[in-house]
């Protein structure tokens, strides 16, 4: 009884530890965001001494946030779409069928994760920079560029978490599908996604969250034409002034949509990402 009222008051502690560690964070972006731009300058205080709503107005003159509202959407859903698209149909090779090379296929996806990132800005740059000088196709630059850019990170995690997804449900359902007529990719679109739709919920939420933030291949590969949300914060920084409470506001706003997403979502996330993760 007593490790049991032990243990209840750790995990309480815990608990308390965690949501401190989150809460004060976006307690004082939500309260910077709402101070006078002299206030964030000054000596740090708790509370505002002066709430206005000036920095919500003026974020959007500052810098053309509409703009990069628009970019950040236009790359994000796109390399959503097109990520989840292809995951299912390479998810579904590898779970259903067995062909020369699936170990190795399989291997080299799941491999992929151990190297950061910025392992692959340079040779994805140079490939795009050789691909404009031999067929003429601008990729640096633009945001089909920075689409492609990303399905190179998101698609391996995708492909490995729906394959295992995939493995999860009966083969009885293609099997049932398949005496009734349809063909393997009748079978896929009848029966397999239907089941599997946690997962793909989860793929379509772990690629549009990692377009939406990215920051490291978004400064390399954009202009000011067609820059993103994340890369555009930069410039409420200038050479005179850094308009702190401004970045606040906007940081707020554009974590509106991820929020959102994921809260409506929430359940068949953990649901898909539990079950690709296990098999």
């Amino acid at each position: 009884m007593r490790d049991t009222k032990g243990f209840k008051a750790y995990r309480a502690v815990v608990l308390i530890v965690l949501g401190l560690f989150v809460l004060v964070p976006l307690y004082v972006m939500v309260t910077s965001s709402l101070k006078p731009l002299s206030d964030v300058q000054g000596a740090f205080t708790w509370w505002p001494s002066k709430i206005t709503f000036d920095p919500f107005m003026d974020m959007w003159k500052t810098v053309p946030l509409a703009r990069y509202f628009v970019n950040s959407t236009i790359v994000s859903v796109a390399a959503t779409v097109c990520s989840v698209a292809i995951a299912i149909l390479a998810a579904f090779a590898v779970s259903r069928f067995r062909f020369r090379g699936r170990t190795a296929f399989t291997t080299t996806v799941l491999s992929t994760q151990m190297f950061p990132g910025v392992l692959f800005l340079l040779p994805l740059f140079l490939i795009f920079v050789n691909i404009n000088n031999s067929v003429g196709v601008q990729l640096v630059g633009t945001r089909l560029g920075l689409i492609i850019t990303y399905l190179t990170f998101s698609l391996p995690f995708s492909i490995w978490m729906l394959a295992g997804y995939f493995d999860s449900i009966p083969r009885e359902l293609d099997e049932a599908a398949l005496v009734d007529g349809c063909g393997p990719m009748g079978a896929l679109a009848r029966v397999v996604l239907p089941a599997a739709r946690p997962g793909v919920i989860a793929v379509a939420i772990y690629s549009f969250m990692t377009a939406w933030g990215e920051v490291l291949f978004a400064s390399v590969m954009t202009t000011e034409s067609n820059r993103t949300l994340s890369v555009g914060l930069r410039q409420y920084s200038t050479q005179t002034n850094i308009y702190w409470n401004q970045i606040m506001a906007a940081a707020l706003v554009v974590s509106i949509p991820v929020v959102i997403g994921f809260l409506l979502a929430q359940r068949h996330f953990v649901a898909g990402v539990t079950a690709g993760a296990v098999k």
